[in-house]
């Protein structure tokens, strides 16, 4: 018995069969919805079954049909040949093909193929169903159904994913398919190209790092939630990363950015240093150590070369071993030729070690005769510290009324609403100062004479108010506050945030040095007392000839050997002046002779060279009539004048009022280097070297802004990275940040 392809036996009809057809010997049944049930019925009511043939039926298992033909009382086994034994004599077949395959594959009996598996690659990407008893193909992408046929093609399926937007979108995001490109606009040297764009995840990551390092971001802010979104508007393929992430970004930059650096040194014959020591909020002491150097373009460049943290006691010797260490790490010991410190003694130790240890390999430049270089920043901060402590007294009140009046808001308000009653043309509000800090006290004295009339006014206004400055406390404060000024504009000079070559000092310190001579001969007391101080810290620290800013100036064109002969005697006693003038030309002469014997094989080698390829031009040309003309008539230089006698001689260049202020000398040496090959080389090293610490104090201001109270957690290795990356790279892009040093205690917007 046959029973093939029909819904209508189930297992209630295989039980009918068996009661019926008790002497049935074999049946086949193939594709119908029958089960276990049905089967164990057939295999309990017809005992002379000796063959049973089941395919494609889901319901069915292997293991049921096994146990409905097999009874206790008999020993049978599963054979090779998928017979079965029977307690009768007679063999019971059993075929069982496609059911434990379909169950394994989990599909429906009405969809499993009985010879082999689908091969084509659309299976891959859809499904065979069964709707309402049709089959049909349906996309695992569009979930959408498409006709299908058993055995049919399958050509209609691949047309349809090549056209299926789902699909597409999903290949696009795992970088796989076909893309649509992006333009963008490439401005290059200023002309606008365009390009193909592609998101470059690296490249943001970098530029994540440089953002960050330059403006001095905390790395938390890269995991909030708004900086995510607003990166995501720009392109909503950025990913978030961990501020650890950033963090080890930004060391892998440093030690790139550092090799790099290595590699522009390596290049450089002369380098100049100056360093400082500074102790952060976690109390670890810190040394910055910057280089100063001239590039092949002739511009002055500076970089942060060390951010180190400095074990304490903070002796010379230690602070000699740290810059040793420096110089070795960045190959760059042989070619120090001067080092800018302020006047801690510990400094002087430190500078006594380091020469010893050049002298003993030979390369202690200038014959160490500028080796050290004093911060005249800090000198001069000294000379007006020791002046303000002996006119304290004079500026009393003034300093008192200010503080009274800072302390209330309601007491400021009615002095504002007085200066608005006056009209006075002023936007400077009242500023206290700060003891320590002498530029404070120019800033509170500027203001305070602006509003001299309104003090008088709030007077009426507040009877608790008992400092008011009288006439004469006025007149002091207008005396001093005029000092000031002229000391201001000094610093101002010397701590320029570009900071300037060294032959603008020396008029500066004459500027000064003439003030204090004005000043002496005033019988005013206070005045006398003041300047007494101030001219005893003067002639401490530049009563001996400063070398760098003598030199500084004889090498500016517009200055050459005439401001020192002009100067000199207005600086320094009738019977030591002309001492002075001779050690500095003395000085000068010695530089230019050590940079003409380094030249001097090269110059005798391509001499030599010249003479053996060109015989013809050793010898003596005759001389015409036109030649003893030139000789009678005109001035010849003789050959044996040196660069330094023909650059003296020469008269002192004028630039123009406008120019005059702006003038560069380096622009003009490097113009004029063909004209003096050897004395331009001297020139350009000489007026690099810093005559302050600036360089390195602005250092602290941002050392403060990266170790705030937030992150006072940071590790020494990464404070030095985000400090010398920040300055290299603001260096590199030309970005300036604004300097709280410079603005604090000044005027207030």
């Amino acid at each position: 018995m046959a029973i093939c392809n029909t819904d209508t036996v189930g297992d209630s009809e295989l039980v009918f069969i068996a009661a019926k057809f008790t002497s049935l010997k074999k049946l086949c049944i193939k594709n119908c919805p029958i089960s276990d049930t049905g089967v164990k019925s057939v295999g309990e009511g017809c005992p002379s079954l000796v063959k049973l043939k089941v395919k494609r039926c889901r319901g069915v298992t292997k293991a049921s049909v096994c146990t409905a033909f097999l009874h206790n009382s008999c020993d049978a086994q599963l054979s090779p040949s998928r017979e079965m034994s029977r307690p009768t004599k007679a063999n019971i077949v059993i075929d069982m093909e496609d059911v434990d395959k379909d169950d394994e594959m989990g599909i429906d009996a009405t969809e499993a193929k009985t010879s082999r598996k689908k091969r084509s690659v659309v299976w891959k990407e859809f499904e065979i169903i069964t709707n309402s008893g049709d089959m049909k193909a349906r996309c695992n992408h569009y979930k959408h159904n498409l006709a299908y046929k058993k055995g049919g093609a399958t050509t209609h399926l691949k047309r349809h994913l090549k056209l299926c937007t789902p699909r597409k979108a999903t290949l696009v995001g795992k970088d796989k398919g076909p893309k649509q490109s992006l333009l963008s606009f490439d401005v290059t040297e200023g002309d606008e190209m365009l390009s193909i764009f592609k998101y470059d995840k690296g490249k943001v990551r970098e530029e994540l790092v440089k953002m960050f390092v330059v403006h001095e971001y905390p790395f938390r802010m890269v995991e909030h939630e708004f900086f995510t979104k607003f990166c995501r508007s720009l392109n909503p393929k950025y990913e978030p990363i961990k501020r650890q992430t950033l963090k080890l970004d930004c060391m892998k930059m440093y030690i790139s950015e550092k090799e790099s650096l290595k590699l522009a040194l390596a290049g450089i014959n002369k380098i100049s240093l100056t360093s400082d020591l500074w102790t952060s909020n976690q109390s670890i002491g810190y040394m910055c150590l910057t280089g100063h150097f001239m590039d092949s373009e002739w511009k002055l460049q500076k970089r942060i070369l060390n951010f180190c943290p400095l074990e304490p006691p903070h002796t010379g010797l230690a602070i000699a071993d740290s810059i040793s260490e420096c110089l070795i790490d960045w190959g760059i010991e042989d070619k120090i030729s001067t080092i800018t410190l302020d006047n801690a003694s510990s400094n002087d130790l430190a500078v006594r070690a380091l020469k010893e240890n050049f002298e003993a390999k030979e390369k202690l430049h200038f014959g160490g005769k500028i080796f050290l270089v004093r911060c005249c920043a800090h000198i001069l901060n000294l000379m007006v510290q020791d002046g303000l402590t002996e006119i304290r007294d004079v500026i009393e009140n003034i300093r008192e009324s200010v503080k009274y009046l800072k302390l209330s808001p309601s007491r400021l308000y009615k002095f504002n609403e007085i200066v608005k009653s006056l009209k006075l043309s002023t936007s400077k509000r009242l500023i206290l100062d700060v003891p320590t800090r002498w530029n404070s006290t120019y800033a509170m004295l500027e203001c305070a004479l602006e509003n001299k009339s309104v003090f008088s006014r709030y007077k009426e206004r507040d009877y608790n108010y008992k400092w008011l400055p009288s006439d004469e406390d006025w007149k002091r404060a207008a005396e001093v506050s005029k000092f000031l000024e002229v000391i201001n504009d000094v610093t101002k000079v010397f701590s320029g945030r570009k900071y300037p070559t060294s032959n603008l000092f020396l008029r500066q310190i004459w500027k000064v040095r003439k003030m204090l001579n004005d000043m002496s001969t005033d019988n005013r007391d206070f005045v006398k007392r003041m300047t007494l101080k101030m001219k005893e810290k003067f002639d401490k620290y530049w009563g001996e000839c400063n070398l760098v800013m003598a030199i500084g100036a004889v090498l500016d064109p517009r200055y050459k050997m005439k401001l020192i002969l002009y100067s000199f005697p207005k600086i320094y006693p009738a019977d030591d002046f002309q001492r002075h003038i001779d050690d500095v030309r003395e000085s000068l002469e010695f530089l230019y002779k050590e940079y003409l014997s380094v030249d001097s094989q090269i110059n005798s080698s391509m001499s030599s060279a010249t003479y053996d390829s060109n015989p013809s031009q050793a010898k003596k040309q005759k001389t015409d009539d036109f030649d003893e003309w030139v000789i009678t008539n005109s001035d010849i230089i003789p050959g044996n004048k040196s660069e330094i006698d023909m650059y003296l001689d020469e008269g002192v260049y004028k630039p123009g009022n406008e120019e005059y202020e702006d003038f560069d000398a380096l622009n003009w040496w490097k113009a004029n280097s063909l004209k003096f090959r050897h004395l331009s080389k001297m020139a350009r090293d000489i007026l690099s070297i810093p005559i302050t610490t600036v360089a390195s104090e602005s250092a602290f201001s941002a050392g403060g802004r990266v170790l705030d109270q937030y992150r006072s957690s940071l590790k020494p290795e990464t404070v030095q990275a985000l400090i010398c990356m920040g300055d290299w790279l603001r260096q590199d892009f030309g970005v300036e940040l604004a300097s709280n040093v410079e603005n604090e205690c000044m005027q207030e917007g």
